[in-house]
Formats: structure tokens, C-alpha cells, sequence
């Protein structure tokens, strides 16, 4: 007999945010370019016109679970760099996105080596990203 793996219950983006203390809000950039934002207070907003709307609430809840959004309590030597920040977030997009098997993996990619420009993460910044990605998506999950 064939291997069959088992079902897996559906992932629920409204049961992961409360889990998470993510609050989703209104979209309010004008900028047509932008997909979405994180805000402080554990905030994250989605444009309603955004390409790939999970894929860019995955990264948005990646920044708030890498702590990206608190960084402003700390002091300059202490921050992220924007490019750091930028491929972290989207690291776990792309790992949430694979795991769920939805779209825009393709652009993940492209978007991390984009903000690298040839850098490799560090064993600090996979931790982090793993972490994150397992978080976001347990928190999605009944029973976790």
C-alpha cells in the first residue's frame, strides 16, 4: 500500500493572527506600489489591490514576529538594517507560502535577492526566520 500522508486541517488566517496578538488593519498608503505595512503595536495592514494578498500578509506578520516593528524602542546600533529586515520578512513569506503550497514562491525569491544583492543569511537570521515561519503558521492551525 501506498503512503498516504495525512490531512491536514485548514490553516486560518483570523484564528493565526489572534493567536499571534497580530491585529490586522485598514490599508491607508496611497502608494500604488505598496503591497502592505507593519505598524507598532503589532499592526499590519494589506492593500485590497495587493498581487499576492496571503503572500504579502505572511510577510508582513513575519516582520512583526521578527520584532522588526518594535526596533524603534532600540537604539541605532541596535536596529536591523532595512535590507536584513526586508529579506527576513519575506524569507518566512516564501516558507509559509511552500509550506501551504500557494502561490508566489517565484517572487520571494527574486524580492530576497533583490534586497541582498549577493549577502547569505546568517545562522542568527535562518534562526529567526524558521522560527517566525513556525510560529505564524502553528498559530494558523486548530489545536495549536
Amino acid at each position: 500500500m501506498e503512503y498516504q500522508p495525512p490531512a491536514i486541517p485548514e490553516w486560518n488566517e483570523e484564528r493565526a493572527l489572534a493567536a499571534l496578538g497580530i491585529q490586522r488593519v485598514p490599508f491607508e498608503d496611497l502608494d500604488g506600489n505598496t503591497q502592505g505595512y507593519a505598524k507598532r503595536g503589532r499592526k499590519i495592514a494589506v492593500s485590497p489591490i495587493a498581487a499576492l494578498p496571503v503572500k504579502t500578509l505572511f510577510h508582513e506578520a513575519g516582520h512583526v514576529m521578527l520584532g522588526h516593528t518594535d526596533e524603534g524602542d532600540l537604539s541605532d546600533s541596535e536596529r536591523t538594517p532595512r535590507d536584513i529586515r526586508e529579506m527576513e520578512a519575506e524569507a518566512v513569506s516564501m516558507l509559509c507560502c511552500e509550506s501551504l503550497g500557494l502561490p508566489g514562491a517565484e517572487y520571494s525569491r527574486g524580492y530576497i535577492q533583490s534586497w541582498g544583492q549577493g549577502q547569505a543569511f546568517t545562522e542568527r537570521s535562518a534562526q529567526r526566520i524558521f522560527r517566525a515561519a513556525d510560529q505564524i503558521l502553528r498559530a494558523g492551525y486548530p489545536g495549536e
